[in-house]
C-alpha cells in the first residue's frame, strides 16, 4: 500500500517531509513546482495575492529539486521521493524526471488557481487535445516513474475516460483528488475507476480520520495520499497498519 504525503504548494519541501515521513509514509512528494517561465510568472502572481507558493527562477529550480531529493534520501533511503511539477511543455518535466535519486515525477493536472488555469496548466490540462501525447513524451524520456495528478468531477470532464487516457499514455500512477462538491470524497467514483483501469491508483481527499481512510481503501485503491491532515506536523490517526 502506497502511503503518500501529498503536495501542498509552498509547504511540502524536504524539511517538512523529513519531519512527517516517520508517521508511516513510504512516498514523499515535493512541490508543486513551476518549471518554465509561464508557470513561474503565474506562481509569482499567486504569491502577490497572499497565497503560499514556491518561487524559484528557471536557472535554479532544477538544482533546487535535486538538492531537496537528496535531503530526503540521505535520511530516508527506503522512501520513494516524488516531485509534483507544472510546465506548459513536456521538456522541463522530462528534465526533472531524470534527476538522480528521484523516483517519481508527477505531472500536475490538478491545480485550480486562476493564474495557472489562464496559461493552460493545472486542471486546465484536462482540456488539452494533446494530453495523451504530453504524458507519453514524459514517459518515454525519463528514468523515473511517472504519476499524473488530477481532480475528479471537473465540469465538462469525464473522469473515468481521463483515467483510461492516462493509463493508455503509459503513466505508472493515477493520483486522483476524488473531490465531490458538498461531500466527502467521491467513494463511488473511485471504486468505478479502480474497477476499470489497471494503472496504480492513489486516492486523495477526505483522508482525515481512520474511518475515512478505511472507506478509501475499500474502493480498491493501491494507495492513499494525505495533505491537509499533516500540514500542522501532526496526524491524529495511525496509518502504519494499513
Amino acid at each position: 500500500m502506497y502511503k503518500v504525503v501529498a503536495p501542498m504548494a509552498g509547504i511540502t519541501d524536504a524539511s517538512f517531509l523529513n519531519k512527517v515521513i516517520p508517521y508511516g509514509f513510504n512516498v514523499a512528494t515535493l512541490g508543486g513546482y513551476s518549471l518554465d517561465q509561464p508557470t513561474i510568472d503565474a506562481s509569482r502572481k499567486i504569491i502577490e495575492r497572499g497565497r503560499k507558493e514556491f518561487d524559484f527562477p528557471v536557472n535554479e529550480i532544477f538544482t533546487h529539486i535535486e538538492d531537496e531529493v537528496n535531503s530526503i534520501k540521505n535520511l530516508h533511503d527506503d522512501v520513494k521521493v516524488s516531485a509534483n511539477v507544472r510546465a506548459t511543455t513536456p521538456q522541463p518535466i522530462v528534465e526533472v524526471g531524470n534527476i538522480p535519486n528521484l523516483d517519481i515525477v508527477e505531472i500536475n493536472c490538478h491545480c485550480r488557481q486562476e493564474e495557472i488555469l489562464a496559461i493552460g496548466c493545472g486542471q486546465e490540462m484536462l482540456n488539452r487535445d494533446d494530453l495523451s501525447d504530453f504524458i507519453s513524451q514524459v514517459v518515454d524520456n525519463v528514468e523515473s516513474e511517472v504519476s499524473v495528478k488530477i481532480r475528479a468531477n471537473v465540469e465538462g470532464i469525464d473522469t473515468l475516460k481521463t483515467a483510461s487516457l492516462i493509463e493508455d499514455a503509459g503513466a505508472d500512477y493515477l493520483h486522483i483528488d476524488a473531490m465531490k462538491k458538498g461531500a466527502d470524497a467521491d467513494w463511488e467514483l473511485l471504486t468505478e475507476i479502480c474497477n476499470n483501469v489497471n494503472i496504480k491508483v492513489i486516492g486523495n481527499n477526505s483522508v482525515n480520520s481512520r474511518s475515512n481512510l478505511e472507506k478509501m481503501i475499500e474502493t480498491g485503491v493501491d494507495g492513499f495520499s494525505i495533505a491537509r491532515s499533516v500540514i500542522s506536523g501532526n496526524l491524529d490517526f495511525d496509518i502504519s497498519n494499513f
